[in-house]
Parts: C-alpha cells; sequence; structure tokens
C-alpha cells in the first residue's frame, strides 16, 4: 500500500472516529447556502467564538494541518466598513488536497479547504463552506471521485464537530 493510500485511510478513520455516527443523526444535513453557488452550510447550536473555537479544535485533533485563521469583520473595521461576524478557517490535508491540484492546477483557488463561521442578522451562527462536487465540476476534476468523497467526508465531519453541543 502506497504511503498516499495509507494517508488518505488514517485521514478518514480519524474523522470517522472523532465524531460518533449520533452526532451526524442529529444534525441535519448540509443545505445549501443562500445566493452562494455551490456553498453548503449547517447551523451550529453554538455562539459564534464556540463555534470558531471548535472548528480549529477539530481540524487539529484530528491532525489536519491547519494553516490561518482570518477574522474579515476586523478587516473591514480596518477599512472603516463595518460587516457582522465572519471568520475563515482555512486548513487542509496536502496528501488529499494536492491530487486536485494534480488533476486540474487552478484548483487551487479552492484549496486548502476554507470554512467559513458567520454569524447571520438574526444571531444565527453558521458553519459554511465549497460543497466538493461542486468543485469537481468547476475544474472539470473527473478522475478524483474517491478523494472527493473523503474531502466531503471530513468537511462535514469537522462542520459537525464545530456545530453540536
Amino acid at each position: 500500500m502506497s504511503r498516499l493510500a495509507r494517508s488518505l485511510i488514517a485521514a478518514l478513520a480519524l474523522s470517522a472516529a472523532a465524531v460518533p455516527v449520533s452526532s451526524f443523526a442529529a444534525q441535519s444535513a448540509p443545505s445549501a447556502a443562500p445566493n452562494a453557488t455551490g456553498v453548503v452550510r449547517l447551523r451550529s447550536a453554538n455562539g459564534f467564538d464556540e463555534t470558531v473555537a471548535r472548528l480549529k479544535a477539530d481540524v487539529q485533533g484530528k491532525g489536519i494541518r491547519y494553516f490561518d485563521t482570518i477574522d474579515q469583520a476586523a478587516l473591514g473595521a480596518s477599512a472603516d466598513l463595518h460587516i457582522g461576524r465572519s471568520t475563515l478557517v482555512l486548513f487542509g490535508n496536502p496528501p488529499l488536497g494536492v491530487q486536485f491540484l494534480q488533476s486540474n492546477p487552478y484548483s487551487g483557488l479552492d484549496w486548502p479547504v476554507r470554512m467559513l463561521v458567520v454569524e447571520e442578522a438574526d444571531g444565527a451562527v453558521y458553519v459554511a463552506w465549497t460543497d466538493f462536487a461542486f468543485v469537481a465540476e468547476r475544474y472539470a476534476i473527473d478522475n478524483r471521485g474517491p478523494q472527493f468523497a473523503m474531502a466531503s467526508e471530513v468537511a462535514a465531519s469537522v462542520a459537525t464537530a464545530a456545530t453540536t453541543n
């Protein structure tokens, strides 16, 4: 078995072990985000700060490479432009994500994975990310089905861990 295959299997096993199946059953499935083609989201049962903290902790707990967190509301405030709370978390598993770049280098625009924690005007907090089926279609990548399926499962696992109590 190749090192890449072992890495992929390990990443999936970690994601599956970290979130019990009952967590997925209790949480609704990701749904389409309004006015954002190819974006899915999960509503959080936690406050904004807790959701961001849980997302980062789950990524790091799964051994997925954490790259950065960007407080978009703070960026707006520094330009005297007000927006609601919005934080972008960047992370990824290079042995998995780089395969998408091998198929189409422009897919690097969507890798590493980005998850957005956003607080809407009514106070609802969501975790949103680009649906990997959309990424596959966007970049006409048709030779990485198992990898896209794994990326989708890991993303759903991370989002579920961040949004459940």
